[in-house]
């Protein structure tokens, strides 16, 4: 159901859907947080993509590569290009391996804040990282 409805990028019915899984003690994981913040990331609601990213961390479900490609991609839609700079950093002291969606999320958030430098550095980053 999660997953449906970040399909449609209804953001406000995968909340409730956490809640209810939480209220009827159902727990979450990884595919499920994943979806609720790719769902956040498609309503253009930054802020909950990075609250659910929070929730995660306390409730000591692990993010994975999805689960930040999808709050770098929201950080950019929502022309936080330093939030999607620092999940970018935060995805090494997490472990989580990064890939060409990770860092062209990032650089797309740069050109939207029109910080051409650090684009143009995450793009040889990213060249050398292979």
């Amino acid at each position: 159901a999660v997953s449906a409805c970040e399909k449609g990028g209804d953001w406000n019915s995968v909340l409730q859907l956490l809640a209810d899984m939480a209220y009827h003690q159902v727990e979450s994981n990884t595919i499920t947080y994943s979806a609720a913040v790719s769902a956040a990331e498609k309503g253009r609601e930054w802020t909950l993509a990075l609250q659910l990213l929070v929730e995660m961390a306390v409730r000591h479900v692990e993010a994975n590569t999805i689960t930040y490609n999808a709050a770098i991609s929201a950080c950019e839609k929502g022309n936080e290009w330093g939030q999607a700079l620092q999940l970018l950093l935060d995805t090494a002291d997490r472990y989580v391996e990064v890939n060409t969606i990770t860092y062209s999320a990032a650089v797309s958030a740069c050109e939207t804040g029109h910080q051409w430098a650090t684009a143009l550095r995450l793009l040889v980053e990213m060249a050398s990282a292979r």
